[in-house]
């Protein structure tokens, strides 16, 4: 059983058919946890009705409320989800909210400094007093993962570059890595050639790229390793790269074999994107019948 820190929002997803428990890094961490790790999420809501379905809906899903915040002055995130006719998923994000106002507890850095994994996205980065909170929180944790989350307008380039300098592991889609990349004028579109040029920019040799539904790949310690996706009918897609980064994340650091991890974490981001929400159940027998092993 591995400990597993993430650090960022908590929100309600507001879907046509109704608001689900979201928020990346949450999704994230019931993942990991579903999996046998012991997975802890340092964030903040509101003082209000809907923080205190939060709450509930996070006690509901087996997670913990050790590092939840209760902000008195800020209110519970809610996040309008939009779906396109293939199920992808578009959102817009209010602010400010409770998770822009995460304040540094030492609970939670004796937290992060004991766990083996710390996971966090760029869009918690978007105020001041979350970031310099996560900022401090970066100097206790031993293995940093970063879910690049490009969310318009809540970064900057600049930004995204400096936080995967600190990362250890660092996560994108396709759109991502070359935007970033555009970014610093590397114009080559070939896909193995942009990660590269990523790993040397950020001093980073964990590097992994979802690519919808043609699965994903991983980058680990100077290797290349491929999943070509898995057939699926999509009821929307939100949540799913979450849990391919916690699937992945997870087969890691329990000394799973790389091609074995991008395998398991693509079975389960497509088994995500089949079912609605961000947190459905995915049992490991859904994940083998799959994968087909």
């Amino acid at each position: 059983m591995k400990r597993i820190i993430c650090f960022g929002e908590v929100l309600w997803d507001v879907l046509p058919t109704g608001r689900k428990l979201g928020g990346a890094p949450l999704n994230v961490a019931l993942r990991a946890q579903s999996w046998g790790n012991k997975a802890k999420m340092i964030s903040s809501i509101g003082k209000d009705r809907i923080g205190e379905d939060i709450a509930e809906e996070i006690i509901g899903h087996g997670g913990s409320l050790d590092h939840i915040q209760v902000s008195e002055s800020s209110s519970t995130s809610e996040v309008l989800v939009a779906l396109d006719e293939s199920g992808s998923a578009s959102y817009e994000i209010k602010m400010p909210c409770a998770w822009d106002n995460i304040l540094p507890v030492e609970r939670d850095a004796e937290a992060v400094e004991a766990s083996d994994a710390f996971i966090f996205g760029s869009l918690v980065a978007r105020s001041d007093t979350s970031r310099e909170t996560l900022f401090g929180l970066l100097e206790k944790a031993r293995y940093k993962v970063f879910d690049v989350n490009l969310r318009p307008p809540h970064y900057t380039p600049d930004r995204i570059i400096g936080l995967m300098k600190a990362a250890d592991f660092v996560k994108f889609n396709d759109d991502e890595l070359y935007e970033i990349c555009s970014h610093l004028e590397f114009i080559d579109r070939e896909l193995e050639a942009c990660i590269r040029f990523m790993a040397e920019q950020t001093d980073t040799s964990q590097i992994c790229v979802t690519l919808g539904k043609d699965g994903g790949v991983l980058f680990y310690n100077n290797e290349f390793y491929y999943n070509k996706g898995y057939k699926i009918i999509v009821a929307d897609t939100v949540g799913a790269g979450d849990s391919f980064l916690a699937s992945i994340i997870s087969q890691l650091l329990n000394g799973n074999h790389p091609q074995e991890a991008i395998d398991f974490a693509c079975a389960v981001g497509a088994i995500v994107a089949s079912k609605s929400g961000a947190n459905p159940v995915v049992s490991t027998s859904e994940v083998r019948k799959m994968i087909g092993a």
